[in-house]
């Protein structure tokens, strides 16, 4: 069985984007939830807070999001297949709808995961929820940089693709993107962290920045269920350097694709052009 890819940082900040005009300014009318529950309870706080609140802003922090209001913010993670869309009111409802989120112009912000491993839970004003505490920065600020990684790996023993991937040094930069960096820098993804160089963290990082820049851009790589809010698929995943392409022709060099599994997650890179 293939390993499912959860939706990564340039689909979060596709489905920011593609929600924000609808959403901010909106008034919210009711809250409907289908289920009392989806990875872990939502707090009644959803329920009872919400109904009246404008939307002053939708955030995205990580892979969550967040809808701000005076009340307090709605935070949702997407899980593998969870989608939000905004729709007429009137729309059929699904199996997986779990959530609607009405509005003052008759339509609703609705919620569909069919896996259930998404969640809504609710962040009091002025806080940041245990989830967003101690997370690095986000790969596209310019908190984040070459440096802000060479500093972070020294003594690390971990391959440079887990640490990477490793939410308390950068956000968001999940197994595709990962893989996809690595490669574009030219660095092996089993070398330690803590034996890569200053010079080639500084290519890393550049690479980070360009691919996920590049992949919001073209809407995300919509990999199996994930669906931009209009949705239309991306564009994107045609033009993956390695990742799940085991086995087959460096699109550079043509050397066959190398493949392992690094913490739990299929790794793969070209041989040649990855030392």
């Amino acid at each position: 069985m293939t390993h499912r890819p959860m939706p990564e940082l340039p689909e979060v900040e596709t489905t920011r984007r593609g929600l924000a005009p609808h959403l901010e300014g909106r008034r919210i009318s009711t809250v409907m939830l289908r289920r009392p529950d989806l990875r872990w309870p939502i707090p009644a706080d959803v329920r009872e807070r919400l109904p009246g609140q404008r939307i002053e802003a939708v955030e995205r922090r990580a892979k969550y999001l967040l809808t701000h209001t005076a009340a307090g913010s709605a935070l949702w993670h997407l899980g593998m297949s969870g989608v939000m869309r905004v729709l007429p009111a009137s729309t059929p409802l699904g199996a997986h709808d779990h959530v609607d989120i009405g509005l003052d112009d008759g339509r609703v912000l609705r919620f569909t995961d069919p896996r259930r491993f998404g969640c809504l839970l609710w962040q009091p004003p002025g806080q940041v929820h245990a989830l967003l505490a101690g997370l690095g920065p986000e790969p596209l600020s310019e908190a984040f940089s070459g440096e802000t990684l060479f500093t972070a790996s020294r003594g690390r023993t971990a391959s440079v693709k887990v640490f990477l991937m490793d939410q308390a040094v950068v956000v968001g930069v999940g197994n595709i993107y990962a893989a996809e960096a690595l490669f574009e820098a030219g660095i092996r993804p089993t070398t330690p962290a803590g034996r890569v160089t200053r010079e080639r963290y500084a290519k890393l990082a550049a690479a980070v920045k360009r691919i996920l820049a590049y992949a919001i851009e073209r809407g995300g790589t919509t990999l199996r269920d994930f669906l931009n809010p209009d949705g239309l698929p991306g564009y994107f995943e045609q033009e993956l350097f390695v990742y799940g392409r085991e086995g087959e022709a460096c699109r550079v060099c043509g050397t066959a694709l190398a493949s392992m599994r690094l913490g739990q997650r299929a790794t793969v890179w070209c041989p040649r052009c990855q030392r």
